[in-house]
């Protein structure tokens, strides 16, 4: 792979310990998947936050890379394990709080921009069309991708760390034109429209790639989306799929720049979207714990909250998952006091995936397919998906 004298000055150590260790990840990384060369980043963002991912482990190579280590580029983190405000009244352990701000304090002393989001692209860490960047949370770096139409591949912990101390991440991947374009034609020939519907519709989607052996599909049959029908599609299909891209007729802005693929296709009815929301319910629910924001709500999705339960009172744990500054805004609007008025908690920079709660409940309704697959897998929970109308009667009944 072809260094120029910067990046050859970096891999020598001519810029400190952090970044030279940041280098040889990262020509490793570009070796490994035969990179011609190194390109510049406009922007990170950072999983593998919470400490319950990280362990002893992961927190003593953090340590060590913020001893001399300091981001080139406009970065920020995948959400951590727990409200660092709110985390005794989400009940979050006292050893484990301790612990995850150890994590959260060695970012910062990166210059990392602590705020902990899946959704860095609605609190500022916002790309454009083309730009080059390194993320990677999975439904981050799929909406990056489609929605907006910047590349990135999908990072990981140790990889973003280093794009973010060096500003650099090899050309490969998605990065590259010729690995954008649509594999696989799919017709969907229902209605959708809520951030259930189009969940649902990614797993279905997600599924089907899987089985086919794809990765990128060009989805017809949607005649508008929402920014948040459209992040929660992205969190679906990439947590069922694997899928960093897609392409989607008259939404996404790479649609007709390639060819429309026809030897690979399926169609999608109503039955075939039935089947697969039964797939996301469970026999025998008993729910006690609703969570709203997975990936992380948006204002508008909040503000949908506080209309839905002004006035009301829930009866069951209810998270409201966002990024802070989100929350900020909600606080100044007047949407936190009535979410809060009627019992439901906002759990600010952590959401339902990675915080740790195994064990704590014993069924989880969400609007998210997402948070079904983690709640099943991660903590054990029976899961019921719904619409944001449907988890709020649930928690009030």
């Amino acid at each position: 792979m072809r260094l120029n004298q910067e990046e050859k000055d970096m891999l020598e150590g001519k810029f400190g310990k952090a970044t030279q260790k940041s280098m040889e990840i990262l020509t490793t990384l570009g070796e490994i998947f035969e990179a011609e060369n190194m390109i510049e980043v406009l922007g990170v963002q950072i999983a593998g936050v919470s400490y319950a991912n990280l362990g002893e482990a992961g927190l003593e190579f953090l340590t060590e890379m913020a001893e001399d280590g300091k981001v080139k580029v406009l970065t920020t983190l995948n959400p951590a394990g727990m409200d660092r405000e709110n985390w005794q009244v989400l009940g979050i352990d006292e050893e484990f709080a301790i612990n995850q701000n150890r994590a959260i304090d060695a970012f910062a002393k990166m210059g990392i921009i602590t705020t902990c989001s899946c959704t860095p692209y609605l609190i500022g860490n916002a790309p454009h069309y083309g730009q080059h960047i390194a993320w990677a949370e999975s439904s981050a770096v799929c909406y990056s991708n489609s929605v907006i139409g910047a590349r990135t591949n999908r990072e990981g912990g140790p990889s973003a760390l280093a794009a973010a101390l060096t500003g650099k991440t090899p050309n490969y991947g998605y990065h590259l034109e010729k690995n954008r374009h649509g594999q696989v034609l799919v017709s969907v020939k229902a209605p959708v429209k809520g951030t259930d519907e189009f969940g649902v519709l990614g797993k279905l989607i997600g599924d089907k790639l899987v089985e086919l052996g794809k990765k990128i599909p060009y989805i017809t049959g949607i005649p508008s989306a929402t920014v948040e029908e459209l992040k929660s599609f992205c969190a679906s299909v990439a947590t069922y799929g694997g899928t960093a891209l897609f392409h989607m007729e008259g939404i996404t802005p790479e649609y007709n720049k390639y060819p429309t693929p026809d030897d690979v296709k399926f169609e999608i009815n109503q039955k075939d979207l039935e089947s697969t929301r039964a797939e996301l319910i469970d026999d025998g629910l008993e729910i006690d714990f609703v969570s709203i924001g997975c990936p992380h709500a948006s204002i508008h999705e909040i503000a949908t909250l506080a209309k839905l339960l002004e006035g009301k009172n829930v009866k069951k744990e209810f998270w409201v998952t966002t990024a802070r500054p989100t929350k900020k805004i909600a606080d100044e609007t007047g949407y936190t006091k009535i979410i809060e008025d009627a019992g439901a908690k906002f759990a600010a920079d952590t959401c339902c995936v990675v915080a740790p709660i195994k064990g704590r409940f014993k069924g989880i309704m969400v609007d998210s397919a997402k948070a079904c697959y983690y709640g099943r897998a991660k903590n054990k929970f029976k899961v019921k998906i719904g619409s944001i109308e449907q988890c709020v009667e649930e928690a009030i009944k």
